[in-house]
């Protein structure tokens, strides 16, 4: 605890610092907003794709959207 703020989980990222820069790491943003998992990963997934993944991490957004399609509206 630094000046009496308690630490929060989203201080700190495992394995890299590519969400660091954000102001609302994409995490927080799916949390607090509660939404699923598919809807979640296509955020964190687009979020991410100039800082890690490049092409395959736009890939994997569409295909988390494909899932999104397929469970809401097929």
């Amino acid at each position: 605890m630094k000046d009496g703020k308690k630490k929060s989980a989203y201080d700190n990222q495992v394995g890299g610092s590519h969400y660091q820069k954000y102001k609302i790491q994409p995490s927080e943003f799916i949390n607090k907003n509660r939404l699923l998992f598919p809807e979640g990963s296509a955020i964190k997934y687009i979020v991410r794709h100039q800082d890690k993944g490049g092409r395959e991490s736009l890939e994997k957004a569409k295909h988390f959207i494909d899932m999104i399609i397929e469970r809401d509206y097929d």
